[in-house]
């Protein structure tokens, strides 16, 4: 059983809900619609769920050990060459076959592997739910690199822009001599510098947005700032509570480690008598040629059946050792199993503790870097006052400018942590699925439809469904470009002309 918080579930801030499909031209602009785009539309969620409905057919098939078996066969022989006593042996035989087998007792085999199969669903439908949290933190991930990248492109064309401004202001003052050539210089190369980061900048973002392609499976439009995550456990201890009861893939490794007991229990089957009922049918037919053209002949009977039932126990004495073996081999496989359940656990303990960390710490960042750009600005415009009536030099501009763009950068960064962070929070809590965040544009996938459809199946020629392409190919998808038509945001903007124009050797002469 799932349990669940209600104080994060019912103060989730992230209601990501669509009024209806997302249609398949529509270019993701928020949050919700890139999610509910990545659960129709990606390709590892969709492979995940057809493993899943691969996996729920290993109990029909562990129930089919248990079930009457029916078969038929028929055949016909023709003597070509017979010796001298040819009256006895038909020229032709036509023979034909039906037997049921019914099993009254196997050991325990097979109500142990179903149980084992059954275990292994719900294992299946855990991981599925894993899947669908780690597809989902991808999405959020890939969604706020965009934004960051976006950002930090924007901030570095306005660093180049700026300093391109400085640059022939450099130039201007070094013509009438209120500069020298190394003044001149140091501003080439900055501004060298920031063309080199604004190129490094736009790869960045060139391939977070093919990355966001290949999550959501179509290019990212103008994104919007994501909606506020949920309210967190006051400590890290609780978020680990939280994840040791609703982690899926934790509940996956514990079901993994529960049908090993089973699968023991098998092993051990092999061991015991096994006891089956048989009913067969028998007919013969000489088609006429049993004693053909002899006197013995006429009259002879040319067909007949044969009705039989019986009982057959079958008593296993010795084996060279194969059951033993089968059964040292599920024991350890069962320890195997044990252990992997301890190591998911370590790892949704480290997650969620980690995760938590980085979300207290992004949040000190943010208020550390908001008032660091705000000084940052103060501290610019002081620097470029003071560099007109002649008390700071060029490079005390280029160096403020570069503090200010750092702290930017730092900021936009934060940000992007601290929300990637707090969603790999919930997805360790458990609480990072479609079902948790409320999406919506159409029906949700429900893996036990197809369980219930399938356990109980008779049928041998029910093939179901041909497999059929779910996912879109983004092959015809445009290659992404470092185009950026996204604000910034108030804080992080910088104009040029916001200080006093610097002055030439004319109105400051050098001393």
């Amino acid at each position: 059983m799932r349990l669940r918080s209600p104080s994060l579930l019912s103060s989730v801030a992230i209601t990501l809900v669509l009024a209806g499909a997302i249609p398949a031209a529509a270019t993701a602009e928020t949050l919700r619609e890139a999610l509910v785009r990545a659960y129709r539309d990606n390709p590892t969620l969709n492979a995940q769920r057809a493993a899943q409905r691969a996996n729920d057919e290993n109990v029909p098939i562990a129930r089919s050990q248990g079930r009457p078996t029916a078969s038929a066969q028929t055949g016909l022989t023709d003597n070509f060459l017979r010796g001298g006593n040819s009256f006895t042996t038909p020229e032709r035989r036509l023979d034909a076959q039906l037997g049921v087998t019914v099993p009254l007792y196997q050991g325990g085999r097979v109500r142990n592997g179903v149980l084992a199969a059954e275990t292994r669903v719900e294992a299946g439908q855990a991981n599925l739910r894993g899947t669908e949290a780690t597809t989902f933190t991808d999405v959020v991930s890939a969604y706020n690199n965009v934004i960051r990248d976006e950002a930090i492109v924007g901030l570095n064309t306005q660093n180049v822009r700026v300093l391109e401004t400085n640059l022939r202001a450099s130039r201007d003052r070094f013509e009438v001599g209120d500069l020298t050539r190394t003044d001149v210089a140091q501003s080439e190369a900055r501004l060298s510098l920031a063309r080199a980061q604004l190129q490094s900048a736009q790869a960045t973002l060139i391939s977070s947005r093919e990355n966001y392609v290949r999550l959501v499976g179509s290019p990212p439009g103008v994104l919007e700032t994501p909606p506020a995550l949920p309210a967190f456990p006051p400590s890290a201890d609780g978020a680990v509570d939280i994840a040791m009861q609703d982690n899926p893939n934790l509940i996956a490794a514990r079901r993994v480690r529960d049908a090993t007991d089973y699968d023991i229990r098998v092993a051990r089957a092999n061991r015991r008598p096994q006891v089956s009922a048989t009913l067969g049918q028998n007919y013969f037919n000489f088609l006429g040629s049993l004693g053909q053209g002899s006197a013995a002949g006429l009259g002879s009977v040319q067909t007949g059946n044969a009705t039989s039932a019986g009982v057959t126990l079958s008593l296993p004495l010795y084996q060279g050792g194969r059951p033993g073996a089968l059964v040292r081999q599920a024991q350890e496989l069962r320890g195997q199993a044990i252990e992997q359940a301890t190591a998911a656990e370590r790892q949704v303990i480290a997650s969620a503790r980690s995760a938590y960390a980085v979300w207290r710490s992004s949040l000190e960042v943010i208020a550390s870097s908001e008032a660091a750009v705000n000084a940052n600005k103060l501290s610019l415009e002081g620097v470029r006052a003071e560099n007109s009536v002649g008390t700071r030099t060029v490079l005390d501009i280029l160096n403020a400018e570069q503090e200010l763009l750092n702290s930017q950068v730092t900021l936009v960064s934060a940000r992007r942590d601290a929300y990637v962070a707090g969603f790999a929070l919930l997805a360790a809590m458990g609480h990072a699925e479609a079902e948790d965040l409320g999406l919506d544009g159409g029906p949700l996938y429900d893996p036990t439809v197809h369980y219930a459809k399938v356990r109980g199946k008779l049928n041998d020629f029910d093939d179901g469904q041909r497999a059929v392409p779910v996912s879109r190919s983004t092959a015809d998808t445009p290659a992404q470009s470092a185009v950026v038509t996204r604000p910034l945001d108030p804080l992080l903007e910088s104009n040029v002309d916001r200080t006093p124009a610097l002055t030439t050797g004319v109105d400051t002469p050098r001393p």
